[in-house]
């Protein structure tokens, strides 16, 4: 008989378990300073796979950033030239298999790398005017948010000729919840909206408290919160509740991206070339930066 005063082994692996996803998000959540010769110069985008790692898309690279244990370096660097691949990234995402995802208006496109390496693989052939963000439904498939063509685009998980699923002006960022509700950042009236998935659209912030989103991610309790870049905030949107500042003002400058990891949200802020993390209770904590 299994004494109760000592952990089962599976009880003592699922321990072990835990506290290495600690470890492992502390490491990465420590403050990290780049050299004044590989610096990050506009970070717009970022997302968070499952090991912790935080991918940054650098506008001024031009090109991806990987933030693992702690150390910044380049990920992938595209050409200077526009019109090249990835030259224009905007956003990222994780997809269900784990790969990176990128949308870059250079190119049009929705940008798929393989963890094993070689050359990413687009998607759409071109069909995307502007990708301002990217989620991934239950199933797999991509939904795409378009500032130029002012929709919503469902991408079949394996790439291929795009869905307009919806009509929204000026759309940016965008996320998934548990029920298979796509919330949209919009630089419209009524901002923040969940498309439904009968396809119709429903007003959660009316109005235009915002002055200009960008961002929404989710918590585990469906509270959203939205990066406003021109109101140096991120915005708290609970259930049935107006919408506050979690964050404002310095050392936010232009917060433009956002994800989460483990409890904290990663908001990347092109102004203040610094990435940052930010608690439950509004603590703004620099995790990446450039020199000034």
């Amino acid at each position: 008989m299994q004494s109760s005063l000592f952990p089962s082994r599976r009880s003592l692996a699922s321990l072990l378990a835990s506290w290495s996803a600690l470890v492992m998000v502390a490491i990465v959540l420590a403050p990290y300073q780049l050299s004044a010769q590989d610096q990050m110069q506009y970070p717009l985008a970022v997302t968070a796979s499952a090991n912790g790692d935080i991918y940054v898309a650098d506008r001024q690279l031009p090109g991806i950033w990987k933030v693992s244990n702690g150390e910044a370096t380049v990920f992938f660097r595209a050409e200077k030239k526009f019109g090249t691949r990835l030259n224009a990234v905007r956003c990222l995402a994780i997809d269900a298999q784990g790969q990176l995802l990128a949308g870059d208006s250079a190119t049009r496109d929705i940008w798929r790398f393989n963890p094993e390496g070689g050359d990413p693989v687009a998607l759409t052939k071109g069909a995307i005017g502007i990708p301002m963000g990217i989620a991934v439904d239950g199933e797999g498939n991509l939904l795409v948010t378009d500032l130029e063509l002012h929709c919503v685009w469902k991408v079949p998980a394996a790439g291929g000729k795009p869905e307009k699923l919806a009509e929204v002006r000026a759309p940016s960022g965008i996320t998934i919840d548990g029920q298979g509700r796509a919330w949209i950042v919009s630089r419209g009236v009524d901002p923040l909206k969940q498309l439904l998935p009968d396809g119709t659209l429903k007003v959660v912030v009316a109005g235009r408290p915002f002055k200009l989103p960008h961002g929404v991610v989710l918590d585990d309790q469906g509270t959203a919160y939205v990066t406003d870049g021109f109101g140096k905030a991120v915005w708290k949107i609970a259930a049935d509740a107006e919408p506050e500042k979690l964050a404002a003002d310095a050392p936010l400058i232009n917060p433009v991206g956002i994800t989460r990891l483990a409890d904290k949200l990663i908001v990347a802020d092109p102004r203040a070339r610094t990435i940052f993390s930010i608690d439950a209770a509004g603590s703004v904590t620099a995790i990446v930066a450039s020199p000034e």
